[in-house]
């Protein structure tokens, strides 16, 4: 099923989930024409500074997980090699609430990467935290399990034990837009439009 999460992009879920599950905005592809991912978030927990737990967590995540990080963006939690090691394992990609490294390696490799950004000094491997605990990520609370849909237009958080409803409610106002013509969208967009100016009083 995790595949079928893809099918739609991340506004298709606007219908589905509240504001708080989505990342803030500035967690996003750190290369141009990133594709969109889905799958199941393994979660990790860095501390300040250091980048040990992430790199434990390319040999622990399942294929076709998302790895999840909470972190601070000091320093580089992950470079090329670490990224390719969890390409070769089947990992989907990483959603990095915190920065990487290498992004010229990342991007050549087509390796997915959303984060805050890009700085070339490494943290440190000298602190352990549990691995897929909950997290905060974006400012959402991701729990292990919990269906990562990323794309170019933001991070949705899919509650586990609420993703197929989620998905199913996606689709269907993907469905509806791509029935519906410009001009018949327009229609509809001005009557609703117009209704709120007047119900609020606007005058021309």
């Amino acid at each position: 099923m995790n595949e079928g999460y893809c099918a739609v992009s991340t506004c298709d879920y606007a219908d589905a989930l509240p504001r708080e599950q989505f990342m803030d905005y500035q967690i996003a592809g750190l290369w141009r024409a990133i594709p969109r991912i889905s799958g199941p978030a393994f979660t990790v927990k860095c501390e300040a500074g250091d980048h040990l737990m992430l790199h434990a967590a390319i040999y622990r995540a399942n294929p076709g997980d998302v790895i999840v990080v909470e972190a601070d963006d000091r320093f580089a939690l992950a470079g090329g090699n670490v990224c390719a090691i969890a390409q070769q394992r089947g990992i989907r990609g990483f959603v990095i609430d915190g920065a990487i490294r290498d992004v010229v390696e990342v991007r050549d490799m087509q390796f997915p990467v959303y984060a805050r950004g890009v700085i070339p000094k490494p943290g440190a491997k000298k602190k352990i935290s549990p691995l897929n605990e909950p997290v905060q990520c974006g400012g959402v609370t991701v729990n292990p399990g919990d269906i990562i849909v990323a794309d170019e237009e933001g991070i949705a958080v899919l509650p586990k034990e609420k993703a197929d409803e989620a998905l199913a409610i996606a689709k269907k106002r993907a469905e509806h837009d791509a029935s519906v013509s410009l001009d018949e969208w327009q229609a509809q967009h001005r009557e609703k439009v117009e209704s709120a100016l007047k119900s609020l009083g606007w005058q021309d």
